[in-house]
C-alpha cells in the first residue's frame, strides 16, 4: 500500500505542477491593461528621464544585464518602435537601479509598460511580450488620439 501512495503523490505533484507551469506560461507576455496607477506619474519621468515620450506612445522596457529574453524584446520593440511615426523604444537597466524595481513593483525582466502620449501607463507585460498584442495596442492609441481630434 505504501508504494501505491508514494505513486498517487508522485502523480498529483505532477499535476499541481504542470497547471502551475501552464497557467504561469499563459500569463507571461501578455499586455495587462487592469493593475494599479500609482505608478503613473515616475513611469513618465523615467521615460523622459531615458529617452523621451513618444509622439503617439512610448514602449519603456525595464531589464537586466544578464537577462536573455531581454535582449530579444529589446530588438522585437525596437524594431516596432522603428516602423511607427512618432513611437519610441526607452530600455531602462535595472541592474543598478533596484530603487525604480521597488517603487514600480518589477518582479521579472523584461516588464515593458505601453505609455500612451501624456506618459499615462495603458499596459503592462511581464515577461517577453507577444509582437501581436503590442501591435493592438499601439494600433489602439492611434486610434484613440484620432477619436480624440
Amino acid at each position: 500500500m505504501t508504494l501505491l501512495w508514494a505513486i498517487v503523490a508522485v502523480l498529483g505533484a505532477t499535476a499541481i505542477a504542470t497547471t502551475l507551469g501552464l497557467i504561469w506560461r499563459a500569463r507571461t507576455g501578455r499586455a495587462r491593461t487592469s493593475f494599479g496607477r500609482s505608478e503613473e506619474r515616475e513611469l513618465a519621468e523615467v521615460a523622459a528621464a531615458y529617452g523621451g515620450l513618444g509622439e503617439h506612445a512610448t514602449l519603456l522596457q525595464f531589464s537586466t544585464e544578464f537577462c536573455s529574453p531581454c535582449r530579444a524584446t529589446r530588438r522585437v520593440l525596437g524594431d516596432l518602435a522603428g516602423r511607427r511615426d512618432g513611437v519610441v523604444h526607452v530600455e531602462v537597466d535595472l541592474t543598478d537601479r533596484a530603487d525604480l524595481a521597488r517603487r514600480l513593483n518589477i518582479l521579472q525582466t523584461p516588464t515593458t509598460f505601453v505609455l500612451d502620449p501624456s506618459g499615462r501607463s495603458r499596459a503592462r507585460i511581464g515577461g517577453a511580450p507577444r509582437p501581436g498584442d503590442v501591435v493592438a495596442l499601439l494600433d489602439s492609441l492611434t486610434e484613440d488620439r484620432h477619436v480624440a481630434a
